[in-house]
């Protein structure tokens, strides 16, 4: 009898498993397809001392500190790596690293396989539940409306692995339907109930003080402005 309740009590646990609040953003600007540009390093510098490191002078974890920091791509990992170093703690990579040989479209499936696999680990496995975890993906893999049209029959970006999409109606509406190539200087951050159903949704600009003012930070879908002898990659607006 006492197994079958443990068993009970277990199952229902894993069904509700959660975070409280997943923080969500893009890497920073790239040299190519390896590594971050000046800015994209200075940008991870700024996210540090500013709002994700330990001590950052605008904290997004004035409640709790991160209980984990996932990545995926050699920009996403580069990026996070100053403010796991400052908490003194791993990266959970679910690595999908340039190749040469692999095209674009075998690039983009695995891609989304790292991050179905990602997704499942942050929304069922117990220890996340109640937590705060920070996310840093490829954009055309946090929210693409073109690629969840073209794949009707499985989940394939954040947005949807994440139940963004199963919002309260009014502040779905308020979630884009796919990350702005433009944009690398927004957070996107998304509360949960204690049985998983996403409850809020917020999109906060990272603006940034002092010496990392001249970090970029256009509006969303606008071109950033960036030094005219940098390396940086222009991304087009999308």
């Amino acid at each position: 009898m006492k197994l079958i309740l443990w068993v009970v009590l277990f199952s229902s646990a894993l069904a509700y498993a959660a975070p409280s609040r997943i923080v969500l953003l893009r890497h920073g600007e790239k040299e190519n397809n390896y590594a971050l540009c000046n800015v994209g390093q200075e940008r991870s510098l700024a996210l540090r001392d500013q709002f994700l490191g330990k001590g950052a002078s605008q904290s997004l974890f004035t409640q709790a500190p991160p209980s984990a920091f996932f990545a995926t791509t050699l920009h996403t990992l580069e990026l996070i790596a100053p403010t796991a170093n400052s908490w003194d703690a791993p990266i959970i990579t679910y690595p999908a690293l340039p190749l040469t040989g692999r095209n674009d479209i075998q690039t983009m499936e695995l891609i989304t396989n790292q991050t179905q696999l990602a997704a499942a680990n942050v929304m069922q496995d117990p220890k996340w539940n109640g937590k705060t975890v920070v996310m840093v993906w490829e954009h055309k893999h946090i929210a693409n409306k073109k690629l969840t049209k073209e794949s009707p029959d499985m989940l394939v970006d954040l947005r949807q692995l994440l139940k963004l999409d199963k919002l309260p109606e009014r502040t779905a509406k308020q979630v884009p339907k796919t990350w702005s190539g433009a944009n690398y200087n927004f957070f996107w951050i998304v509360d949960y109930d204690e049985k998983g159903n996403p409850v809020g949704f917020d999109a906060i600009r990272q603006n940034f003080t002092g010496q990392y003012t001249n970090v970029p930070n256009n509006d969303w879908g606008v071109a950033e402005s960036l030094p005219a002898n940098t390396k940086c990659k222009q991304w087009r607006v999308e």
